[in-house]
């Protein structure tokens, strides 16, 4: 009995190994895939007031999302600091971390991503501001077997929904 039990899981532990053979290049290949992220479903949402039905012109529609993408937050505002704490690393000195961004949708998409990519956000913070990279430069060039573009994008958004939801 003792040799069936040896031989069963010698044919079990090879049978793993064949299975992830055969699934591991499908699995990796739809996780790299951008139009299989699950992370690039979110969407900014609309606050009620700024709704508008689906009859009104187009450019009404475009205004009314241009306004809630540019709300204009201050970098230092405490409640925009209070809203990315969570995100930052414990014990992250705020005023320091929002030291030097131009806005405050540019201070919550770098913190974001950072999040988003385990990039540290003083090496992201760092390309964005001093070597003037783009968000998706400073991800690609730190991760380069992420979705640069996509993490980029999901991050904006999540600041743009931080900061319409402070300025509504």
């Amino acid at each position: 009995m003792r040799i069936g039990k040896m031989t069963a899981l010698g044919f079990g532990l090879v049978g793993a190994f064949a299975l992830g053979v055969w699934t591991g290049p499908h699995i990796t290949q739809r996780a790299s895939d951008p139009t299989s992220a699950v992370h690039e479903t979110i969407t900014v949402p609309e606050t009620p007031d700024e709704a508008k039905p689906a009859d009104a012109p187009r450019s009404v529609r475009r205004a009314s999302a241009a306004a809630a993408r540019t709300a204009n937050v201050d970098v230092t505002a405490p409640a925009l600091q209070d809203r990315l704490k969570p995100v930052l690393n414990r014990g992250a000195n705020m005023a320091m971390a929002a030291e030097g961004f131009q806005s405050a949708e540019q201070f919550a998409t770098v913190a974001h991503a950072a999040r988003n990519t385990s990039v540290p956000f003083l090496l992201l913070k760092h390309r964005v501001l001093n070597e003037g990279k783009s968000v998706a430069e400073a991800i690609r060039e730190s991760k380069p077997a992420v979705n640069a573009a996509v993490e980029a994008n999901l991050a904006r958004a999540q600041a743009r929904s931080d900061i319409a939801s402070l300025a509504s």
